[in-house]
C-alpha cells in the first residue's frame, strides 16, 4: 500500500520497518531504506553512520523521544508506532518530536493508523501515514481535512483561534 501524505497525495512506500529486536546490538540491518527501532540504532549507531540517508528511527509508544536528542535532526525519517488504535500515546511522542527535538524531516505514521485518527494526527506534526491495510485511500484523503479549523493550537497551527482573529 503506498504512504499518504498530509497533502493527500499518495507515495511509493520505500521504506522496510524492521521489528523491535530483544537483542538490538546484533539485529541485522539489511541494505536499502530501512526503519530500525530506536533501541536498536542507540546500540548500533556507529556502525550506521555511513548509512545515514537510507536509515530511519521507529519509536513504539512507550519510548522517550529524548533519547534521540539533537541526533534526531539528522534522520531522513522517524515514525510513531501506534500499537493500536486507542493507545494515544503516539500523537504525544509526535508533538514532542516536533516542537522539543525541533525535528522538520518526515514523521510517519505507522501500526494500528485509521482514517479517524488523521486530522488528528496531522495537528500533531505528522506528515506520513501508512494506513493499516483495511483502509480505504480514498476516505484518508478526505479525513486530512475533516474540519477547516480548530480551536486548539497545535504542531501546524501554532495559534490558537482567539489569537488569529482580527482586534
Amino acid at each position: 500500500m503506498p504512504l499518504l501524505l498530509d497533502s493527500g497525495q499518495q507515495t511509493e512506500d520505500l521504506w522496510v520497518v524492521l521489528p523491535r529486536s530483544d537483542t538490538p546490538a546484533d539485529q541485522t540491518i539489511p541494505d536499502g531504506k530501512v526503519l530500525i527501532h530506536l533501541a536498536s540504532w542507540e546500540a548500533q549507531r556507529d556502525e550506521l553512520k555511513d548509512r545515514a540517508s537510507e536509515i530511519g528511527v521507529w519509536l513504539d509508544s512507550d519510548d522517550e523521544p529524548e533519547r534521540l536528542a539533537t541526533e534526531a535532526l539528522s534522520l531522513p525519517v522517524l515514525a510513531v508506532n501506534f500499537p493500536v488504535f486507542s493507545d494515544g500515546r503516539g500523537y504525544s511522542i509526535a508533538r514532542l518530536i516536533r516542537e522539543r527535538l525541533g525535528y522538520t524531516g518526515d514523521l510517519l505514521a505507522i501500526g494500528d493508523v485509521l482514517v479517524d485518527q488523521l486530522f488528528y494526527m496531522k495537528r500533531c506534526g505528522i506528515n506520513q501515514f501508512r494506513l493499516r491495510s483495511d483502509q480505504k485511500t480514498d476516505a484518508a484523503v478526505a479525513a486530512l481535512s475533516t474540519f477547516s479549523d480548530s480551536y486548539q493550537s497545535s504542531v501546524e497551527q501554532p495559534l490558537p483561534l482567539f489569537r488569529r482573529r482580527p482586534a
